[in-house]
Formats: structure tokens, C-alpha cells, sequence
């Protein structure tokens, strides 16, 4: 059982070594229109399916609340949070909907469409992205695999080549950390309470 814990932990570091070698410049630059967005007044609107809505969540309330420093909210919505909306939407017309009216409802140019997929194939966050790029929203995706349509559609792809959903999933939810320190760094010019970078 050692063995198989150890391997894990290696997999899962090796994978988010391999991710910063291929992607760091790409981090920077979605750090960059994150910040512009919400200095403009613009909103994120993050979104997934299971582990990946959990993220989206978690990623919200990262923006809303705060992460590790004390500042002002930041304005993120997770698509994924009312059970209301979402299912009259699956039952009235189909669940591939359930993003993209609400984008249509609750996006306005200039703000961020952040869809989540560990395979890059999810119907539904393909076309809430796909609605996002045509109402002029700044479409970014965290994928897996070979990225999938998904990866070729949205402005800016961060994607976690491998077959193993879990630590995909550990690799998405680092970027997503990373990306909320950065994006108050360059707000607030602080990272915590006691350190600045």
C-alpha cells in the first residue's frame, strides 16, 4: 500500500512539473486578462461538470470571499451552483444548455467564460463556451487529455496532458490557486497578510 501512495504523490508532482515546463507563459497571460477584466468592471463566470463544478465552485468563492490576503470581493459566479435553473433548463430544452443560457443571461462582453473539462469533450461547457466567444466574453478553458474541442475553441487553453482524471483534476485546482494569488497580486500588490512577491 506504501508503494501505491508514493507512486501517486510522484505521479501527481511530476504532472504539475510537467503542466509549468509546457504552460507558464500561458498562466501569465490569463493572470493578465483576469486582472484587466476586473479592473474593467467585468465578472468571471466559471463552470464543469462533478469534480470540475465542485472546482468552479471552489474557484468562486476563492474570487468572492477572498484567498489570502484581505481585500474587496471580487465579482465570479459558479454556473453550476442553482439546482433550479439548471434543471429546468434540462428538462425543458437539454442538459448540453445548461451553460450557455446562462451565459446569455448573465454574460456581458468583457467578462471571463472559465469552463472546466477533464476530458476537453464536455458538450455543455463546450457550448457555454462557444456562446461566451460570440457575445465578445473572454473564453478560458483547463482541460485534459489532448485538450479536445474545447482546447481549440476558447481564447486561452491551459491543459493537463494526461489520461488520469484525478490528477488532472490536482493539476486544475493548482492552476486555479495559482491563478486567484496572482490575480489579487496584481490588484493589491500583496500575496498575504506578511509577504509581498
Amino acid at each position: 500500500m506504501e508503494d501505491i501512495i508514493v507512486r501517486i504523490f510522484r505521479e501527481s508532482c511530476e504532472l504539475k512539473e510537467a503542466f509549468l515546463n509546457e504552460n507558464l507563459g500561458r498562466i501569465v497571460r490569463v493572470v493578465e486578462v483576469i486582472t484587466d477584466a476586473l479592473k474593467s468592471g467585468n465578472k468571471i463566470l466559471l463552470f464543469g461538470n462533478g469534480g470540475s463544478a465542485a472546482d468552479a465552485q471552489h474557484l468562486a468563492a476563492e474570487f468572492v470571499n477572498r484567498f489570502m490576503i484581505e481585500r474587496p470581493p471580487l465579482p465570479a459566479i459558479a454556473l453550476t451552483t442553482d439546482s433550479s435553473v439548471i434543471t429546468s433548463i434540462g428538462n425543458d430544452y437539454d442538459f448540453t444548455e445548461i451553460f450557455s443560457k446562462q451565459i446569455k443571461a448573465l454574460g456581458k462582453e468583457g467578462d471571463i467564460a472559465w469552463g472546466i473539462s477533464t476530458s476537453g469533450r464536455s458538450k455543455n461547457v463546450l457550448k457555454g463556451l462557444m456562446q461566451a466567444k460570440k457575445m465578445g466574453l473572454v473564453t478560458i478553458a483547463l482541460t485534459g487529455r489532448d485538450g479536445g474541442e474545447i482546447a481549440e475553441v476558447v481564447d486561452f487553453s491551459l491543459n493537463v496532458e494526461s489520461e488520469s482524471t484525478p490528477r488532472i483534476q490536482e493539476v486544475h485546482i493548482t492552476i486555479g490557486h495559482v491563478i486567484c494569488q496572482l490575480v489579487d497580486y496584481m490588484l493589491f500588490q500583496r500575496v498575504n497578510e506578511s509577504q509581498a512577491l
